[in-house]
């Protein structure tokens, strides 16, 4: 028998009305429910493609400036690691903030935009924020830095990966035995935190293993400092460290949108303890559709992973130096 509502619900073996307003509310509960399931299932990608078309390198990173600082952004370093590419390193007072309540906050405090001339265009992309708290582990999702930078900069396509979900990116690692996040370089441990930044800072200006300072951040009211770092190599033996050898010559060789925000790396110092993310996490991370095998593959960077932590713990004394690696 119906109740006056003409709805009729069974519990304990008895029938209570459920009245319309309810109803509503349930349906609201499962609308809510199934719309949180679809953004947990949505796939990220590393990079954002903001604006591409024609004009000079130079033009296109100085207009990105003025972008960037007429949006609240502090620009806080540049880099060009090779020819026709160009990276901007900025951060904000908001970010700083955000990054000093998260473990290792700082690796997310340099925020990266790469200009990249292509033929006869110049295309212009960012690090997807988003994208990088998930596979940082962080709390703060940083949605609200990746709307900060489409009112800024554009956004006409996210690319760099078939996708991924949050929930995959926050225990990736690209292969059985593979890094995870939490599996870093370990470069040194110092007597103090301002033991080791003098330390990074002593080892960079004197550019050991062609390692060299791009630019510092250091993190509020934490222990905790980030260094952007160019890696040239000294001698073509020591070509698997290198930035353009590794972007470059293998990376970037077949995408059609490239990829160089992905650069600069980052040492970290984080109290008395440096540490660098491991290559085979930090680069699989942001490509992980890169091939395994092959040409222009991760078999073309085999060495990488190792040349690039000797040449961190050469710059910083921690390894005993030999006349090449």
């Amino acid at each position: 028998m119906s109740t006056p509502d003409g709805i009729t619900c069974f519990h304990d073996k008895k029938r209570f009305p459920i009245g319309p307003g309810i109803v509503g509310l349930i349906m609201l509960a499962l609308g809510l429910a199934f719309g949180q399931a679809a953004v947990a299932a949505e796939k990220l990608k590393p990079f954002v493609l903001a604006y591409r078309g024609p004009g000079t390198l130079e033009a296109k990173v100085a207009e990105a400036k003025e972008k960037l600082s007429g949006a609240g952004f502090r620009i806080v370093g540049e880099y060009a690691p090779y020819e026709d590419a160009h990276v901007v390193i900025f951060t904000s007072d908001r970010l700083l903030k955000a990054v000093a309540r998260e473990k290792w906050g700082g690796f997310a405090a340099p925020q990266r935009v790469g200009v990249v001339k292509v033929g006869d265009e110049i295309q212009v992309h960012y690090v997807n924020p988003i994208y990088m708290a998930h596979a940082y582990r962080f709390k703060d999702d940083l949605a609200w830095l990746r709307a900060q930078l489409e009112q800024a900069l554009g956004a006409i396509q996210d690319f760099g990966a078939r996708g991924l979900t949050p929930r995959k990116l926050r225990k990736y690692h690209y292969t059985f035995g593979m890094e995870y996040f939490d599996d870093p370089y370990e470069l040194g441990r110092f007597g103090s935190y301002r033991e080791a930044v003098r330390r990074v800072e002593k080892g960079l200006a004197e550019g050991k293993a062609g390692v060299t300072k791009v630019y510092r951040i250091d993190i509020p009211g934490k222990q905790e400092t980030v260094f952007g770092v160019a890696r040239r190599a000294p001698s073509p033996k020591m070509k698997h460290m290198d930035d353009k050898f590794i972007m470059h010559d293998t990376v970037e060789v077949k995408p059609e949108l490239k990829t160089v925000a992905y650069l600069p790396y980052e040492i970290l110092v984080t109290g008395d303890r440096v540490i660098a993310l491991h290559m085979r996490f930090r680069m699989a991370v942001f490509h992980p559709d890169f091939r395994m095998m092959g040409k222009y593959s991760f078999m073309t960077l085999m060495p990488s992973p190792a040349a690039i932590e000797k040449a961190f713990k050469r710059t910083l004394g921690t390894e005993e130096e030999e006349e090449e690696f």
